[in-house]
């Protein structure tokens, strides 16, 4: 509960006081360089287990640059928000546990989210008359699609708020809005999150598993060595659908190219996460 109410605590205090300490002389030019050094998965070998501890480090220095950033300068401002909100996600995803702990990082991660697409006039002139409507218009393919993620993920906790609020909505608006701005964002991202969303709604709710097959192909067609892709069709679509030899015959191939490190150098964090989803998938499917 104590970590829980720091994530809170830290959203709300930071945008009070961000205005008054870019007027001061401290620069946040190091925290941001640190933190981005920490948050690389790239340039040094990439460990799973130790990788938590450097996603926590990036988390609190990217806050800490954030009070200190000048108001005026957009693109670094827009930088360091669009970080937190995947790092927020990506922590919550990867290594948190409780549901406390993760509705807080998911909640913060949508609220940097948003404070990186209301830096854009355009999106906040929308916004006024719908916000939806500023969804589907924004320019930023990693905030609206970090909007989205993070949005969707906070609202599992929060359903009926969700569905009869209307913010179930927004969701897929912005899935539609990245695909439409850059599909191959993050490995086919934005066609990999729609899929997902089509996948796991009711058809009543606007769940459509036929598309959403289509979308998982495109996005294995974009990023071929992104494993999530053929994860997540294998569990969302050829799973339900009883389709078990296609299922198992994707997910032992992710199993042995999990095996070759020039792939998962490409995408050390998603691929490590995707490949132990697929042993996992091999052994409740009864894969031979």
């Amino acid at each position: 509960m104590k970590r829980t109410a720091v994530l809170i605590a830290v959203i709300a205090v930071g945008y009070v006081v961000a205005s008054v300490l870019a007027t001061q002389s401290v620069s946040p030019d190091p925290l941001v360089e640190e933190a981005d050094a920490l948050f690389d998965r790239w340039t040094d070998e990439f460990d799973f287990d130790t990788y938590e501890e450097r996603l926590r480090g990036a988390i609190g220095l990217y806050e800490e640059a954030l009070l200190l950033l000048d108001v005026a300068d957009v693109a670094r401002q827009t930088h360091v928000l669009n970080r937190l909100a995947q790092a927020y996600f990506e922590l919550a995803t990867a290594y948190l546990v409780s549901d406390p702990e993760k509705e807080a990082a998911f909640l913060a991660g949508r609220d940097h989210a948003l404070a990186s697409l209301r830096l854009d006039p355009a999106f906040r002139a929308a916004e006024v008359t719908s916000f939806r409507e500023a969804l589907a218009s924004a320019s930023d393919v990693a905030a609206v699609f970090w909007y989205g993620n993070d949005a969707g993920s906070y609202m599992n906790y929060h359903q009926l708020e969700a569905m009869f609020g209307g913010g179930a909505r927004d969701v897929p608006t912005c899935y539609e809005r990245a695909v439409a701005l850059d599909e191959t964002y993050l490995g086919g991202a934005p066609l990999r999150s729609l899929a997902c969303y089509l996948a796991r709604v009711p058809g009543f709710l606007g769940g459509d598993m036929s598309r959403a097959r289509e979308l998982f192909d495109r996005a294995m067609a974009v990023a071929p060595d992104f494993l999530e892709n053929p994860v997540n069709l294998a569990e969302l679509v050829l799973k339900p659908r009883g389709e078990v030899a296609e299922a198992c015959a994707l997910l032992q191939d992710v199993v042995a190219r999990s095996t070759d490190s020039a792939i998962m150098d490409l995408w050390p964090l998603y691929n490590e996460l995707s490949a132990r989803q697929a042993r996992k998938l091999l052994t409740s499917l009864s894969c031979p």
